[in-house]
């Protein structure tokens, strides 16, 4: 597995007549770009019940082991 970091927003107006957009940044541990995308979507959508349809990437990007500062992304990655 290789550690990515995801940088994009989200709409988190939930209803509202305001469009109101939340920027992240997200580490993941996956096996390709591709599934670090799924992750991403899917941990927005159990976390915020974002649909999939309201988050925008802006970059995907992998990172070295030394980059990694969520923990349980560095134990996946075997890096302790």
């Amino acid at each position: 597995m290789k550690a990515f970091q995801a940088i994009g927003s989200y709409n988190a107006s939930r209803g509202s007549y305001r469009k109101i957009n939340q920027n992240f940044k997200l580490q993941v541990a996956a096996a390709d770009e591709n599934e670090a995308r799924e992750k991403v979507l899917s941990d927005l959508g159990s976390k915020h019940r974002i649909k999939r349809v309201d988050v925008n990437f802006t970059e995907i990007s992998p990172l070295d082991a030394a980059d990694v500062t969520d923990p349980v992304v560095k134990y996946q990655i075997g890096e302790q």
